[in-house]
C-alpha cells in the first residue's frame, strides 16, 4: 500500500538563496500523541502506515520520506517593529505533497532540531505548545478561517530546557506554503533583483494563477495579497481571535493563519485585550490587528517596489495607492460579517451603528463576546450576558425592527446567524485544562473531547454545551507564551 507520499518540490527548484539544505536530527523514543486521520486522507496519505513504526520515524524527523527534499527556509521579519534576519530555526520542510485532487501542500516538521538559522537556539519544541498549535489550527479550520493545519504531534522521549525541563515534541504542519511577507523582505534586503522577480513569479504560479496576463503581474500580486489579508483579519475579528505575534514573518502570502504561539480567543469583550506575555505595549492587541495588517502589508509593498515600475518614485506611488485600498476592504469584510452575525441579509446605512452600539454595550458591561451572539442566535435573550443591563432592551427593539425590514423570514435570519456565530470556541480555560491533562497526566481524553467539539463549532445541539460555559473569574489576566 505504501505511505502515499507524492512529493513535487517546486520550492527546491528556486535559487538556494531561499533555503538551506539540512540534515535530520533523530530523537530517541518517538511516539504519536495526536494524529489527524481526516487530514491524512485529504492529503492522500495512509493513516495506517503513518502510524506504524516506520511512519512514526518519519513524523519524528528520524527518517525522511521518499521523494522529500529536507530544507530550512530563509526569511526575515519585523518582530515587534524591529527588522532582523530570521529563517526556520527549528523547522524542517520535507517538501510539497501533491494530493489526489492535485493540490499542493507543504509538509513541515516543527521542533525538528537545529538548522543554520537557529540563532543559538536548540531547534526543539515542547509538547504543550505543539498540542496548543494542533488545537488552535484545527479550531480555526472548523470555524472556516483559512489556516495552516496539523497532521500529527509526536513526543520525542527527550527533555528540552526552557524555564524548566519539559517533554519534547514535534508537530507536522501542513500549509498551502510557508512563503511569508518576511520571505520577500529577506530577498529584497539580501538577494538580487532576479531573486526578487523569481520569488514573486513563483508565488503567483503557486497561489494566484487566476491573475490575468498583463504588463505588470506583480501589481496584481500585491492587490491579491491585500485582498486576502483584508478577508482573513476580518474573520479573526469576527470570532474574537487574537493572534498575539503579527510580525511580518508570521504573515503568510497565501492568506492563511500561521504560527499559533501566544494566541487565544476573547471571553470578555474588551478591544484592548492582549494575551501574549511578550506584548507588553499592546502592539498586537485585538483592536490593533487590522492596523497591524496594514503595517505588514506596507512592508510587503516596499519589498515589491523594484518590480512595480522602473521609476522608483512612480513605483512607490503605485504601492501607496494599493495599500490605501486595504482598510476599506477590511471594513467592508468586517461589516458584511457583522451583518451575518446579526442575521441581516441586505444592507442599510445604519447597520454599522447598530453593530457598534452592541459592541459598546458588551464592552461597558464586560459581556462575553461569543455568548452574546450565541444568545441572540437562539433567541434566548434572558440568557444573554447583557440581559437586564441598561440600554440592552432598547438595542433589541432596534435590531428586531431592522430585521423586520428585510424580506427574509425570522427562520432564515436565525439560520444565517447559526452559520455565522460559533456556539463553541477554544476557550482559554478549556485549552489549559486539556493541555494540563495531556502533558502532566498523560490523559488525552480531555483534549480529544475538546477537539471533537471544535470540529463543528456551529453545531447548536446540546452535545457540547459544556464548552459554552465561562471560567471562574480569574485572579489575574490570562497570558500565553510563544513556546520557543
Amino acid at each position: 500500500m505504501g505511505f502515499g507520499w507524492n512529493f513535487d518540490n517546486s520550492y527546491a527548484r528556486l535559487s538556494d538563496t531561499f533555503y538551506a539544505i539540512v540534515g535530520l536530527h533523530p530523537v530517541s523514543d518517538p511516539k504519536i500523541v495526536l494524529f489527524n486521520e481526516e487530514l491524512a486522507k485529504e492529503l492522500g496519505l495512509s493513516s495506517e502506515e503513518l502510524q506504524s513504526e516506520e511512519g512514526v520515524q518519519i513524523l519524528a524527523g528520524n527518517k525522511a520520506p521518499e521523494g522529500s527534499f529536507p530544507m530550512a527556509q530563509a526569511y526575515a521579519g519585523h518582530q515587534f517593529g524591529y527588522f532582523t534576519m530570521l529563517g526556520d530555526g527549528r523547522a524542517v520542510l520535507y517538501g510539497e505533497q501533491m494530493t489526489p485532487e492535485n493540490e499542493r501542500f507543504d509538509i513541515q516538521l516543527k521542533g525538528a532540531g537545529r538548522t543554520p538559522f537557529s540563532r543559538g537556539g536548540d531547534g526543539r519544541a515542547a509538547l504543550g505548545p505543539m498540542l496548543r498549535e494542533y488545537i488552535i489550527s484545527e479550531a480555526m479550520h472548523g470555524l472556516g478561517i483559512p489556516t495552516t493545519r496539523s497532521l500529527a504531534v509526536v513526543s520525542t522521549g527527550e527533555k528540552i530546557i526552557r524555564e524548566t525541563h519539559l517533554p519534547g515534541a514535534i508537530l507536522t504542519r501542513v500549509a498551502s506554503s510557508h512563503i511569508r511577507v518576511g520571505t520577500f523582505q529577506f530577498v529584497a534586503n539580501w538577494g538580487s533583483y532576479e531573486d526578487l522577480q523569481s520569488l514573486a513569479s513563483y508565488t503567483i504560479i503557486r497561489h494566484y494563477t487566476d491573475i490575468p496576463n498583463s504588463d505588470n503581474q506583480y501589481l496584481y500580486l500585491l492587490q491579491e495579497v491585500i485582498r486576502k489579508q483584508a478577508e482573513l483579519i476580518a474573520k479573526w475579528q469576527l470570532v474574537g481571535f487574537i493572534h498575539g505575534v503579527m510580525n511580518t514573518d508570521n504573515m503568510a502570502i497565501s492568506g492563511e493563519s500561521i504560527d499559533f504561539g501566544p494566541c487565544a480567543f476573547m471571553d470578555t469583550y474588551n478591544p484592548e485585550t492582549v494575551f501574549s506575555s511578550i506584548d507588553t505595549q499592546g502592539r498586537y492587541a485585538y483592536v490593533n490587528q487590522p492596523k497591524m495588517g496594514l503595517w505588514n502589508l506596507a512592508r510587503f509593498a516596499e519589498s515589491l517596489v523594484p518590480l512595480l515600475d522602473d521609476d522608483e518614485e512612480k513605483a512607490i506611488e503605485i504601492a501607496q495607492g494599493q495599500i490605501s485600498q486595504y482598510m476599506p476592504q477590511f471594513e467592508k469584510n468586517w461589516l458584511d460579517g457583522m451583518r451575518a452575525k446579526l442575521g441581516l441579509f441586505d444592507e442599510e446605512e445604519q447597520d454599522k451603528q447598530l453593530a457598534d452600539e452592541l459592541l459598546n454595550l458588551m464592552e461597558r458591561n464586560r459581556a462575553d463576546y461569543t455568548n452574546t451572539f450565541r444568545a441572540l442566535t437562539i433567541g434566548l435573550h434572558e440568557n444573554s450576558p447583557l440581559h437586564g443591563k441598561e440600554g440592552f432592551e432598547e438595542w433589541l427593539q432596534k435590531w428586531e425592527q431592522r430585521r423586520g425590514r428585510q424580506s427574509q423570514s425570522a427562520e432564515e435570519s436565525m439560520e444565517l446567524m447559526k452559520n455565522s456565530n460559533p456556539s463553541v470556541i477554544p476557550r482559554n480555560h478549556r485549552v489549559e485544562e486539556a493541555l494540563d491533562a495531556a502533558v502532566n497526566d498523560g490523559d488525552l481524553s480531555v483534549l480529544e473531547r475538546l477537539l471533537a467539539a471544535l470540529a463543528d463549532p456551529y453545531d447548536y445541539s446540546s452535545d457540547f454545551e459544556e464548552y459554552c460555559t465561562l471560567p471562574e473569574k480569574p485572579q489575574r489576566p490570562y497570558r500565553t507564551f510563544c513556546g520557543t
